[in-house]
Parts: C-alpha cells; sequence; structure tokens
C-alpha cells in the first residue's frame, strides 16, 4: 500500500498555519484586522479602526460603565450594547435598541437620521481585539434618543416598560448637562491628550463667529449680584461700574470652562486696546452653538451660586471647580497674573 502523497492544497494549507505560527501576537492581530476589512468592504460597508478606547476605559456615568472609542476619522462612538445597559434594555441582542424604538408611538418624535443611524450601526475594529469587528453608534445619538424617551413621556404616550426607560433617560441627560458626552469620551479614551489643532478648531468654528454682531443682554443681572454676594460685597445695583477683578472672575466661571481653547481665541480676537475691549466677549459667540451654551453654563452656575450662604466664595468655588473644570490655563491671562482666582 503506497503512502500518501500531500496534495498542493494540504502543502499550502501546512505552509500557512507553519507562517501564522512564526508571527507574533501583533502581527496576527493586524492580519485578522486586514481579513476583516476586507470581508466588509467586499460587502459594501466600510469598518473603520478605533485609535483609542478599551474594554478597561469605559465612559462612565454615576454606575454605568459603556465601553467607548474614538475611531481613526476623529468619531466618537459607544458600544451599541452599552448603550441597551445604559438605557435599561439589557444584554441581550445587537438588535434590542432598534426594536425598541421601532415601537408605533415612538415613531413619532424619531426624525430620519435618528432612524438611519439607529437601522444602520457603525462597525469598528477595536484596538487589541484581534481584528474583531465591533458594533456601536455614534456617542451623541444616546443624548438624542433621550430626548425622544422624554419627549414622548412628556406627550404621556408611553407605554409602562417605556416609562422606566425614561426614567433612565432623566437620569442620563441630568449627567451630559454636567461636562457633555463628547467631553466624557474624550476623558475615558484618553483622546483629549492627544486631540490635535485641526479637532481643536472645528470646536472653535461651532462655538466662535467670523467676525462679531450686535450686542444683546447675555448675562443676567443675577450673575453679578450673587458673585457680589459671595463675595461680600455690597451690591449696587448694574448701574455702577463694577471693580475690575470681576471680569476676571467671568472669564474664569464661564468662558475658561465653556470648551477648550474658547477663551484663548476670544483673547486673540476680542484684545484689550487703549484699556478696553472693542466689544463684549459674547458678540463673537454663534447663535446656533454658542449662545445656547453660554446660557446653559450661566444658568447652571447661578443654581450652583444659589446652593451657597453670603460670603462663601471659597465654598462656591470648590464645588464649581468639581462641577465644570476649567479648560484653559488661567495663569497665560495678563488679567489674572496679579489676581489670586480661588
Amino acid at each position: 500500500m503506497s503512502e500518501h502523497q500531500p496534495t498542493a492544497a494540504e502543502i499550502g494549507s501546512l505552509g500557512g498555519k507553519a507562517r501564522a505560527e512564526s508571527l507574533t501576537p501583533e502581527e496576527r492581530s493586524e492580519q485578522a484586522r486586514r481579513a476583516v476589512e476586507s470581508r466588509w468592504e467586499k460587502a459594501g460597508k466600510s469598518v473603520l479602526r478605533a485609535t483609542h478606547g478599551s474594554a478597561d476605559r469605559p465612559l462612565r456615568i454615576g454606575s454605568l460603565e459603556i465601553p467607548c472609542y474614538v475611531l481613526e476619522n476623529g468619531m466618537r462612538v459607544l458600544s451599541g450594547r452599552g448603550m441597551q445597559e445604559a438605557l435599561g434594555l439589557g444584554q441581550g441582542h445587537g438588535a434590542i435598541l432598534r426594536e425598541f424604538l421601532g415601537k408605533s408611538n415612538l415613531k413619532p418624535f424619531i426624525n430620519n437620521d435618528l432612524a438611519m443611524a439607529i437601522s444602520d450601526p457603525l462597525r469598528f475594529v477595536r484596538p487589541g481585539r484581534g481584528g474583531k469587528v465591533a458594533v456601536g453608534f455614534e456617542a451623541t445619538l444616546l443624548a438624542d434618543i433621550c430626548e425622544v424617551l422624554l419627549e414622548a413621556r412628556k406627550k404621556k404616550v408611553l407605554a409602562k416598560r417605556q416609562l422606566v426607560v425614561a426614567e433612565q433617560c432623566e437620569i442620563l441627560t441630568r449627567a451630559f448637562a454636567k461636562v457633555g458626552i463628547i467631553a466624557l469620551v474624550d476623558e475615558a479614551t484618553g483622546y483629549q491628550e492627544v486631540r490635535d489643532r485641526l479637532a481643536l478648531q472645528a470646536i472653535l468654528d461651532k462655538f466662535l463667529r467670523k467676525a462679531f454682531a450686535a450686542w444683546a443682554k447675555r448675562f443676567p443681572d443675577e450673575f453679578y449680584q450673587e458673585i457680589f454676594r459671595l463675595r461680600g460685597w455690597t451690591w449696587q445695583g448694574m448701574k455702577v461700574n463694577r471693580p475690575q477683578c470681576v471680569a476676571a472672575y467671568t472669564k474664569d466661571l464661564v468662558y475658561a470652562r465653556l470648551a477648550p481653547g474658547i477663551l484663548k481665541e476670544l483673547e486673540i480676537r476680542n484684545p484689550i486696546e487703549n484699556g478696553k475691549r472693542k466689544v463684549a466677549m459674547h458678540q463673537w459667540m454663534t447663535e446656533d452653538v454658542g449662545h445656547p451654551a453660554l446660557a446653559q453654563h450661566l444658568y447652571a452656575t447661578i443654581g450652583l451660586m444659589r446652593l451657597n450662604d453670603d460670603k462663601a466664595w471659597d465654598s462656591f468655588m470648590v464645588m464649581m471647580n468639581r462641577a465644570y473644570p476649567r479648560r484653559d490655563d488661567l495663569k497665560d491671562y495678563p488679567l489674572f497674573k496679579d489676581l489670586e482666582v480661588a
């Protein structure tokens, strides 16, 4: 009986196995990633690679943990199953979220963009996962979904199970208001440490105009009245000139905390000339993003102010720094050189 002669296919298979065993873990991971991308490209679907994020650095919102990533195109994404858990929908198959939002009583509250995003999730390759494709959604969609449930609850059209999810959405929305979903993902993944100038410019373009607009009242009188109360100063009304340090407090409490680079860019666009600025800082803010963000931040700040007793500036600043940390280094600005900011 003659010995079996290996076929060309068997020889190729053995050679392939030997080559695979000779690869380092990193090389095998890269090879698997390329194979996955090739399969999805053939299917007509693009697969991006996540450059930041890992299982041990999730987005934490209270007791919740949601896997989050930043893709090679700069998009921030959340794990699909992580979003389902955050909304209280469980850990089951990935279609639970789509099925939940597909209920007839929710459809009137879901716009086309959200519907399309939910029906066609993002597919991406996670770092250090051997090329395994993950499914997720752009991070801001979680906030959009919460708005849908809260608006439907307001209209009193939710079923009992949906009301439970709406309560969870309310908790999430409150958390988003404190910091913002983009900032949370950047912090969790470490992306803020390597954010380049292009990403920063995109933020500035959203918040700031190319040219300043006509003046309109943007700061409530109570904002300044609360500063005086907390500092223990006598309030004489808005018609009396305020000390120069109040301008410093305004920059610290507001513009330095709105978004990265905002204060620095405002100093460049609106410099002090002959002892004064040409226009108010807020005249450079955009109508669609800048002013709404400014208003939200101002009223949140006033809310923290109200929680403190008279002359309790230090206590207020502890709360402020915890809830809304500064995004700019105030030591870089001349007005703060000789002024100690708590």
